[in-house]
Protein backbone atom coordinates (compact mmCIF):
# COMPACT_ATOMS: atom_id res chain seq x y z
CA UNK A 1 0.00 0.00 0.00
CA UNK A 2 2.83 2.35 0.90
CA UNK A 3 4.62 1.52 -2.38
CA UNK A 4 1.47 2.31 -4.34
CA UNK A 5 1.18 5.68 -2.62
CA UNK A 6 4.81 6.41 -3.40
CA UNK A 7 4.44 5.39 -7.06
CA UNK A 8 1.37 7.62 -7.46
CA UNK A 9 3.26 10.52 -5.86
CA UNK A 10 6.26 9.93 -8.12
CA UNK A 11 4.07 9.86 -11.23
CA UNK A 12 2.27 13.03 -10.13
CA UNK A 13 5.55 14.85 -9.52
CA UNK A 14 6.92 13.67 -12.86
CA UNK A 15 3.84 15.05 -14.63
CA UNK A 16 4.28 18.41 -12.91
CA UNK A 17 7.97 18.42 -13.73
CA UNK A 18 7.23 17.67 -17.37
CA UNK A 19 4.48 20.31 -17.63
CA UNK A 20 5.49 23.26 -15.43
CA UNK A 21 3.43 25.75 -17.46
CA UNK A 22 0.26 23.72 -16.96
CA UNK A 23 0.95 23.49 -13.23
CA UNK A 24 1.64 27.22 -12.84
CA UNK A 25 -1.45 28.26 -14.78
CA UNK A 26 -3.68 25.90 -12.80
CA UNK A 27 -2.31 27.37 -9.56
CA UNK A 28 -2.94 30.87 -10.95
CA UNK A 29 -6.52 29.88 -11.84
CA UNK A 30 -7.16 28.66 -8.28
CA UNK A 31 -5.76 31.87 -6.78
CA UNK A 32 -7.80 34.08 -9.13
CA UNK A 33 -10.89 31.96 -8.43
CA UNK A 34 -10.49 32.62 -4.72
CA UNK A 35 -9.90 36.34 -5.15
CA UNK A 36 -12.45 37.11 -7.87
CA UNK A 37 -16.19 36.53 -7.81
CA UNK A 38 -17.83 34.52 -10.58
CA UNK A 39 -14.56 33.00 -11.78
CA UNK A 40 -15.77 29.58 -10.67
CA UNK A 41 -19.17 29.91 -12.29
CA UNK A 42 -21.08 27.86 -14.85
CA UNK A 43 -21.26 30.88 -17.17
CA UNK A 44 -17.48 31.21 -17.14
CA UNK A 45 -17.12 27.45 -17.58
CA UNK A 46 -19.40 27.50 -20.63
CA UNK A 47 -17.45 30.39 -22.10
CA UNK A 48 -14.18 28.52 -21.56
CA UNK A 49 -15.57 25.39 -23.23
CA UNK A 50 -16.87 27.28 -26.27
CA UNK A 51 -13.60 29.13 -26.82
CA UNK A 52 -11.54 25.99 -26.28
CA UNK A 53 -13.65 23.95 -28.70
CA UNK A 54 -12.93 26.15 -31.73
CA UNK A 55 -9.24 26.61 -30.87
CA UNK A 56 -8.93 22.85 -30.33
CA UNK A 57 -10.03 22.18 -33.92
CA UNK A 58 -7.34 24.56 -35.19
CA UNK A 59 -4.72 22.96 -32.94
CA UNK A 60 -5.63 19.49 -34.22
CA UNK A 61 -4.92 20.71 -37.74
CA UNK A 62 -1.58 22.25 -36.75
CA UNK A 63 -0.52 19.24 -34.66
CA UNK A 64 0.15 16.95 -37.62
CA UNK A 65 2.36 19.60 -39.20
CA UNK A 66 4.37 20.00 -35.98
CA UNK A 67 4.73 16.26 -35.39
CA UNK A 68 6.34 15.93 -38.84
CA UNK A 69 8.78 18.78 -38.03
CA UNK A 70 6.78 21.26 -40.10
CA UNK A 71 4.47 24.12 -39.27
CA UNK A 72 1.52 26.00 -40.75
CA UNK A 73 1.63 29.76 -40.47
CA UNK A 74 -1.41 30.08 -42.73
CA UNK A 75 -3.76 28.49 -40.17
CA UNK A 76 -5.15 31.75 -38.79
CA UNK A 77 -5.70 33.32 -42.20
CA UNK A 78 -7.38 30.14 -43.43
CA UNK A 79 -9.75 30.35 -40.48
CA UNK A 80 -10.46 33.99 -41.35
CA UNK A 81 -11.02 33.14 -45.02
CA UNK A 82 -13.48 30.38 -44.09
CA UNK A 83 -15.30 32.74 -41.72
CA UNK A 84 -15.56 35.40 -44.43
CA UNK A 85 -16.91 32.97 -47.05
CA UNK A 86 -19.33 31.40 -44.56
CA UNK A 87 -20.43 34.83 -43.36
CA UNK A 88 -21.11 36.17 -46.85
CA UNK A 89 -23.01 33.07 -47.99
CA UNK A 90 -25.02 32.81 -44.75
CA UNK A 91 -26.29 36.39 -44.81
CA UNK A 92 -30.06 36.81 -44.80
CA UNK A 93 -31.72 37.49 -48.12
CA UNK A 94 -33.50 40.58 -46.72
CA UNK A 95 -30.43 42.04 -45.02
CA UNK A 96 -29.88 45.55 -46.39
CA UNK A 97 -26.12 45.44 -45.88
CA UNK A 98 -25.75 42.20 -47.79
CA UNK A 99 -22.35 42.05 -49.49
CA UNK A 100 -23.25 39.88 -52.49
CA UNK A 101 -26.71 41.13 -53.33
CA UNK A 102 -26.81 39.05 -56.51
CA UNK A 103 -26.41 35.75 -54.64
CA UNK A 104 -29.49 33.87 -53.35
CA UNK A 105 -29.94 33.07 -49.66
CA UNK A 106 -28.16 29.75 -49.24
CA UNK A 107 -28.76 26.69 -47.09
CA UNK A 108 -26.24 26.65 -44.22
CA UNK A 109 -25.49 22.96 -44.84
CA UNK A 110 -24.51 23.70 -48.44
CA UNK A 111 -22.40 26.62 -47.25
CA UNK A 112 -20.60 24.29 -44.85
CA UNK A 113 -19.70 21.93 -47.71
CA UNK A 114 -18.46 24.83 -49.85
CA UNK A 115 -16.30 26.18 -47.03
CA UNK A 116 -14.83 22.73 -46.28
CA UNK A 117 -14.06 22.17 -49.98
CA UNK A 118 -12.22 25.49 -50.16
CA UNK A 119 -10.28 24.64 -47.00
CA UNK A 120 -9.32 21.30 -48.52
CA UNK A 121 -7.96 23.08 -51.59
CA UNK A 122 -5.88 25.50 -49.50
CA UNK A 123 -4.46 22.62 -47.48
CA UNK A 124 -3.74 20.64 -50.65
CA UNK A 125 -1.93 23.66 -52.10
CA UNK A 126 0.28 23.87 -48.99
CA UNK A 127 1.03 20.17 -49.15
CA UNK A 128 1.93 20.24 -52.85
CA UNK A 129 4.18 23.29 -52.50
CA UNK A 130 6.01 21.67 -49.58
CA UNK A 131 6.41 18.19 -51.11
CA UNK A 132 6.63 18.83 -54.84
CA UNK A 133 8.45 22.17 -54.91
CA UNK A 134 10.44 21.31 -51.76
CA UNK A 135 9.74 24.69 -50.20
CA UNK A 136 10.27 24.61 -46.39
CA UNK A 137 6.92 24.58 -44.53
CA UNK A 138 7.73 27.86 -42.79
CA UNK A 139 8.20 29.72 -46.09
CA UNK A 140 5.45 27.90 -47.99
CA UNK A 141 2.76 28.59 -45.41
CA UNK A 142 4.01 32.13 -44.87
CA UNK A 143 3.41 32.74 -48.56
CA UNK A 144 -0.06 31.19 -48.60
CA UNK A 145 -0.89 33.11 -45.43
CA UNK A 146 -0.38 36.39 -47.28
CA UNK A 147 -2.22 35.18 -50.38
CA UNK A 148 -5.23 34.01 -48.39
CA UNK A 149 -5.41 37.25 -46.43
CA UNK A 150 -5.33 39.26 -49.64
CA UNK A 151 -8.15 37.21 -51.16
CA UNK A 152 -10.19 37.59 -47.97
CA UNK A 153 -9.82 41.37 -48.20
CA UNK A 154 -10.87 41.34 -51.85
CA UNK A 155 -14.00 39.21 -51.51
CA UNK A 156 -15.13 41.01 -48.35
CA UNK A 157 -14.14 44.45 -49.63
CA UNK A 158 -12.39 44.79 -46.25
CA UNK A 159 -15.79 45.28 -44.61
CA UNK A 160 -17.24 43.61 -41.51
CA UNK A 161 -19.86 41.01 -42.36
CA UNK A 162 -23.10 40.55 -40.41
CA UNK A 163 -26.80 39.90 -40.89
CA UNK A 164 -26.51 36.12 -40.61
CA UNK A 165 -29.45 33.77 -40.93
CA UNK A 166 -30.91 33.05 -37.51
CA UNK A 167 -30.70 29.29 -37.98
CA UNK A 168 -26.94 29.62 -38.53
CA UNK A 169 -26.14 31.47 -35.31
CA UNK A 170 -28.79 29.68 -33.23
CA UNK A 171 -27.59 26.21 -34.19
CA UNK A 172 -23.88 26.85 -33.66
CA UNK A 173 -24.44 28.69 -30.36
CA UNK A 174 -26.91 26.12 -29.08
CA UNK A 175 -26.51 24.43 -25.72
CA UNK A 176 -27.78 21.47 -23.77
CA UNK A 177 -29.36 22.11 -20.38
CA UNK A 178 -29.67 25.35 -18.44
CA UNK A 179 -30.12 24.37 -14.81
CA UNK A 180 -28.95 27.15 -12.48
CA UNK A 181 -26.72 28.44 -15.25
CA UNK A 182 -25.17 25.06 -16.03
CA UNK A 183 -25.10 24.19 -19.72
CA UNK A 184 -22.97 22.38 -22.25
CA UNK A 185 -22.49 24.15 -25.60
CA UNK A 186 -22.94 22.20 -28.82
CA UNK A 187 -19.42 23.27 -29.79
CA UNK A 188 -18.07 21.12 -26.96
CA UNK A 189 -19.54 17.99 -28.53
CA UNK A 190 -18.19 18.95 -31.96
CA UNK A 191 -14.71 19.24 -30.44
CA UNK A 192 -15.05 15.90 -28.63
CA UNK A 193 -16.11 14.13 -31.83
CA UNK A 194 -13.12 15.46 -33.75
CA UNK A 195 -10.85 14.76 -30.78
CA UNK A 196 -11.89 11.09 -30.80
CA UNK A 197 -11.53 10.93 -34.58
CA UNK A 198 -8.00 12.32 -34.48
CA UNK A 199 -7.07 10.05 -31.57
CA UNK A 200 -8.11 7.08 -33.67
CA UNK A 201 -6.19 8.34 -36.72
CA UNK A 202 -3.04 9.08 -34.74
CA UNK A 203 -3.03 5.82 -32.77
CA UNK A 204 -4.84 3.17 -34.81
CA UNK A 205 -4.17 3.88 -38.48
CA UNK A 206 -1.24 3.49 -40.86
CA UNK A 207 -1.39 7.22 -41.60
CA UNK A 208 -0.79 8.00 -37.92
CA UNK A 209 2.16 5.60 -37.72
CA UNK A 210 3.67 7.10 -40.85
CA UNK A 211 3.21 10.59 -39.42
CA UNK A 212 5.15 9.80 -36.25
CA UNK A 213 7.80 7.93 -38.26
CA UNK A 214 8.38 10.97 -40.49
CA UNK A 215 8.62 13.20 -37.43
CA UNK A 216 11.14 10.88 -35.81
CA UNK A 217 13.37 10.51 -38.86
CA UNK A 218 12.03 11.28 -42.32
CA UNK A 219 14.97 9.67 -44.14
CA UNK A 220 14.67 6.43 -42.19
CA UNK A 221 10.90 6.46 -42.68
CA UNK A 222 11.27 6.79 -46.45
CA UNK A 223 13.87 4.01 -46.57
CA UNK A 224 11.43 1.84 -44.59
CA UNK A 225 8.81 2.24 -47.31
CA UNK A 226 6.81 5.17 -45.96
CA UNK A 227 5.39 7.35 -48.73
CA UNK A 228 6.38 10.63 -47.15
CA UNK A 229 4.99 12.73 -50.00
CA UNK A 230 1.42 11.42 -49.83
CA UNK A 231 1.49 11.40 -46.03
CA UNK A 232 2.56 15.06 -45.82
CA UNK A 233 0.03 16.09 -48.45
CA UNK A 234 -2.65 14.30 -46.43
CA UNK A 235 -1.56 16.04 -43.23
CA UNK A 236 -1.69 19.56 -44.70
CA UNK A 237 -4.92 18.85 -46.57
CA UNK A 238 -6.55 17.61 -43.36
CA UNK A 239 -5.27 20.71 -41.59
CA UNK A 240 -6.96 22.90 -44.21
CA UNK A 241 -10.26 21.12 -43.64
CA UNK A 242 -9.99 21.64 -39.87
CA UNK A 243 -9.31 25.36 -40.29
CA UNK A 244 -12.32 25.65 -42.58
CA UNK A 245 -14.61 23.96 -40.05
CA UNK A 246 -13.24 26.20 -37.29
CA UNK A 247 -13.84 29.33 -39.40
CA UNK A 248 -17.40 28.28 -40.21
CA UNK A 249 -18.13 27.78 -36.51
CA UNK A 250 -16.28 30.90 -35.40
CA UNK A 251 -18.26 33.23 -37.67
CA UNK A 252 -21.56 31.98 -36.22
CA UNK A 253 -20.21 32.01 -32.67
CA UNK A 254 -19.05 35.62 -33.02
CA UNK A 255 -22.16 36.77 -34.88
CA UNK A 256 -19.97 38.45 -37.49
CA UNK A 257 -16.87 38.00 -39.61
CA UNK A 258 -14.09 39.99 -41.22
CA UNK A 259 -10.85 39.37 -43.08
CA UNK A 260 -8.87 40.02 -39.89
CA UNK A 261 -10.67 37.26 -38.01
CA UNK A 262 -8.30 34.45 -37.09
CA UNK A 263 -5.24 36.68 -36.98
CA UNK A 264 -2.59 35.09 -34.76
CA UNK A 265 -4.59 31.91 -34.20
CA UNK A 266 -1.78 29.85 -35.71
CA UNK A 267 0.52 31.02 -32.90
CA UNK A 268 -2.08 30.17 -30.26
CA UNK A 269 -2.52 26.73 -31.83
CA UNK A 270 1.23 26.12 -31.87
CA UNK A 271 1.44 27.28 -28.25
CA UNK A 272 -1.44 25.02 -27.21
CA UNK A 273 0.16 22.05 -28.95
CA UNK A 274 3.56 22.73 -27.42
CA UNK A 275 2.15 23.23 -23.92
CA UNK A 276 0.27 19.97 -24.41
CA UNK A 277 3.40 18.00 -25.21
CA UNK A 278 3.66 18.17 -29.02
CA UNK A 279 7.37 18.51 -29.70
CA UNK A 280 8.55 21.05 -32.25
CA UNK A 281 11.46 18.70 -32.91
CA UNK A 282 9.01 16.18 -34.33
CA UNK A 283 7.69 12.69 -33.66
CA UNK A 284 5.93 13.38 -30.33
CA UNK A 285 2.39 14.46 -29.50
CA UNK A 286 -0.97 13.17 -28.30
CA UNK A 287 -4.54 14.34 -28.80
CA UNK A 288 -5.36 14.48 -25.04
CA UNK A 289 -2.21 16.54 -24.52
CA UNK A 290 -3.27 18.96 -27.25
CA UNK A 291 -6.67 19.38 -25.60
CA UNK A 292 -5.04 20.13 -22.23
CA UNK A 293 -2.63 22.59 -23.82
CA UNK A 294 -5.38 24.51 -25.62
CA UNK A 295 -7.59 24.48 -22.53
CA UNK A 296 -4.80 25.88 -20.36
CA UNK A 297 -3.95 28.58 -22.90
CA UNK A 298 -7.59 29.68 -23.06
CA UNK A 299 -7.68 29.62 -19.27
CA UNK A 300 -4.74 32.04 -19.28
CA UNK A 301 -6.79 34.52 -21.33
CA UNK A 302 -9.70 34.35 -18.90
CA UNK A 303 -7.35 34.80 -15.93
CA UNK A 304 -5.96 37.99 -17.51
CA UNK A 305 -9.49 39.27 -18.14
CA UNK A 306 -10.55 38.71 -14.53
CA UNK A 307 -7.38 40.41 -13.31
CA UNK A 308 -8.37 43.36 -15.56
CA UNK A 309 -4.98 43.40 -17.21
CA UNK A 310 -4.65 45.93 -20.00
CA UNK A 311 -5.64 44.02 -23.19
CA UNK A 312 -2.45 45.18 -24.90
CA UNK A 313 -0.41 43.36 -22.26
CA UNK A 314 -2.29 40.15 -23.02
CA UNK A 315 -0.22 39.76 -26.17
CA UNK A 316 2.97 40.21 -24.16
CA UNK A 317 2.00 37.52 -21.65
CA UNK A 318 0.81 35.10 -24.34
CA UNK A 319 4.02 35.66 -26.30
CA UNK A 320 6.12 34.91 -23.23
CA UNK A 321 4.17 31.68 -22.66
CA UNK A 322 4.78 30.63 -26.27
CA UNK A 323 8.54 31.30 -26.01
CA UNK A 324 8.72 29.52 -22.65
CA UNK A 325 6.80 26.49 -23.92
CA UNK A 326 9.01 26.07 -26.97
CA UNK A 327 12.23 26.63 -25.00
CA UNK A 328 11.21 23.95 -22.48
CA UNK A 329 10.44 21.60 -25.36
CA UNK A 330 13.89 22.22 -26.87
CA UNK A 331 15.54 21.60 -23.50
CA UNK A 332 13.77 18.24 -23.23
CA UNK A 333 15.01 17.34 -26.71
CA UNK A 334 18.61 18.30 -25.87
CA UNK A 335 18.46 16.38 -22.57
CA UNK A 336 17.34 13.23 -24.39
CA UNK A 337 20.24 13.52 -26.84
Amino acid sequence: MEKNKQSVAVRFLSVLKGNPIVFLLLVAAIVVGILKDNFFSWANFGNLMSNTAVRFLIALGVSGCLITKGTDLSAGRQVGFAAVVAGILCQRGDYTGRLWKWAPEMNIGLVFLIVVALGLLWGLLNGLVITKLHVPPFIATLGTQTIIYGISLVISDAQPIGGFQKVYTTLINGRIGNVRGFHLPYLLFVALIFGLLFWFIYNKTRHGKYMYAIGGNDVAAEVSGVNTTSTLIGIYTTAGVMYAIAGYLLAAKSGGASASMGQGYELEAIAGCTIGGVSTTGGIGTVPGILVGVLVFELLKIILQFLQVNPYYNYVVQGLVIVLAVSLDIRKYIAKK
